[in-house]
C-alpha cells in the first residue's frame, strides 16, 4: 500500500499540471463543508415515481439545510452532524428512528454512533427500542459517560436518567416497513430481498474552526434476529472522525463493513496519503525551486476511498460512504446503483443526488 501511494504522490509532484483541487487549503481556511446520506442500494429511476423522487430530494435538502445553517453560523461540526440526523431520524422515508425496519419479532432495535475528530472521542448505542433520537443518546454517551458504547436496557436506562425523549415502541412503525417484514416471512425471503436499499442515515462535517465530526444512525436490517448489530454503531466500521485525515459515515451490508473496518481504513489511508504528498511537495520544491506546489489531490483521495469500497465488494458486500477532509473536500463513494446523498460548503456548493449517474 505504501509503495502504491508513494508512486501516486510522486506522479502528482512531477505533473504540476496547474489543476487546482476542488477546494484548496487556502479557500477552506475558515470555511465549512457538509455531506449527508440516507442509505445506498438498488435505487433506480425506473423504480421511482416523480413524486417519490421529489419527496426524497426535499427530505435530503431539508436535512442538508439544517446542518449547513449550524456551520454557516459558526457552530461546531458535532452540532451540524446531530442536526442533520435528528431530521432524518424523524423522517419515515429513511430506515432510522421513525420508519426503522421491523425485527423478526415485530419490534425495532435502533443503533447510532457519533465521533469528534478533535480528540477522537466517541459515543455509540445499540439495540435501543424507545429512544426517539438514538443519535442524541450516542452523543450523550460520549459527553456524559466514561464509555463509548451502551446497549439494550442499559442504554435505555441511561437515556431516561439524562432526560432524553422516550416514545412508545410503536411510534417507530410504518405500514411500508411492516409490509416488508410480512413479505419476508410469507415468501421466506432474506433481508436483502425485501430491502431495496440499506437504510442508514449519516453526516460528516468540517466546521469553521477546522474540526471534523461524523455520525450514523440506523434501524438495521428487516427481520433481523438475535439482537443483530451492524456497522452503524461500531466506531471504525460505520463511523470515524480524525482531524488528521477525515470523517466518514457508512451505509451498507454491515457485516462486511465491520470486517474491513471501512471508516477507520479510509481515514488511515488518507492520513498516509497526506503525509506522502507533503513529502512529495517538499521534494518537488527543492528540486525545481518552485515557490508553490499545486496538485489535484481530490482525484487521489477519491481513488483511495473507492479502493476500500472495492475490498468490501471483493468479500461480497456492498454499500457506500461519505467522507469529509480537513481542507473542505467532500467525497461520495458507493458500489450500488444509487445512494441518497447531498452536500454543501461555504463556497456555495449545493448538491442533492440519488442515482449513480448523477
Amino acid at each position: 500500500m505504501r509503495g502504491f501511494l508513494t508512486q501516486i504522490a510522486a506522479g502528482f509532484a512531477l505533473a504540476l499540471t496547474g489543476i487546482a483541487p476542488t477546494v484548496s487549503a487556502q479557500e477552506a481556511a475558515g470555511g465549512w463543508s457538509l455531506a449527508i446520506h440516507g442509505g445506498a442500494g438498488t435505487i433506480a429511476r425506473e423504480n421511482m415515481s416523480a413524486e417519490e423522487d421529489a419527496a426524497y430530494r426535499a427530505s435530503l435538502q431539508a436535512a442538508l439545510d439544517a446542518g449547513a445553517k449550524v456551520l454557516a453560523e459558526g457552530g461546531e461540526a458535532l452540532d451540524a452532524v446531530e442536526a442533520v440526523i435528528l431530521l432524518l431520524e424523524d423522517d419515515p422515508r429513511f430506515n432510522a428512528g421513525r420508519g426503522a425496519v421491523f425485527t423478526w419479532e415485530g419490534g425495532h432495535e435502533l443503533d447510532a454512533s457519533i465521533m469528534d475528530g478533535r480528540d477522537r472521542d466517541a459515543g455509540a448505542v445499540a439495540g435501543v427500542t424507545t429512544v426517539r433520537h438514538p443519535i442524541s443518546l450516542a452523543r450523550k454517551v460520549m459527553t456524559d459517560s466514561p464509555h463509548v458504547m451502551l446497549a439494550g436496557k442499559g442504554a435505555e436506562t441511561f437515556a431516561a436518567e439524562h432526560d432524553l425523549e422516550l416514545v412508545p415502541a410503536d411510534w417507530f412503525g410504518t405500514d411500508f416497513r411492516r409490509e416488508a417484514l410480512e413479505r419476508m416471512k410469507a415468501r421466506e425471503l432474506s433481508a436483502l430481498d425485501v430491502d431495496a436499499k440499506f437504510g442508514t442515515v449519516g453526516a460528516v462535517a468540517l466546521d469553521r474552526n477546522g474540526n471534523l465530526a461524523a455520525g450514523t444512525s440506523t434501524g438495521g436490517m428487516t427481520g433481523k434476529r438475535w439482537n443483530r448489530i451492524g456497522d452503524a454503531p461500531v466506531i471504525g466500521a460505520g463511523t470515524y472522525a480524525d482531524n488528521r485525515s477525515c470523517a466518514v459515515s457508512a451505509t451498507g451490508w454491515g457485516e462486511y463493513f465491520i470486517r474491513v473496518g471501512v471508516a477507520h481504513e479510509i481515514c488511515t489511508r488518507l492520513r498516509i496519503e497526506g503525509e506522502l504528498l507533503k513529502d512529495a511537495e517538499a521534494q518537488s520544491a527543492a528540486a525545481s525551486g518552485a515557490t508553490h506546489f499545486i496538485s489535484n489531490t481530490f482525484r487521489l483521495r477519491q481513488a483511495i476511498v473507492d479502493e476500500v469500497l472495492a475490498e468490501v465488494a471483493e468479500l461480497g458486500g456492498d454499500g457506500g460512504v461519505i467522507v469529509a477532509t480537513p481542507d473542505g473536500a467532500t467525497i461520495f463513494s458507493f458500489n450500488t446503483p444509487g445512494m441518497y446523498r447531498a452536500r454543501a460548503n461555504s463556497l456555495g456548493l449545493q448538491e442533492v443526488a440519488i442515482y449513480g449517474d448523477e
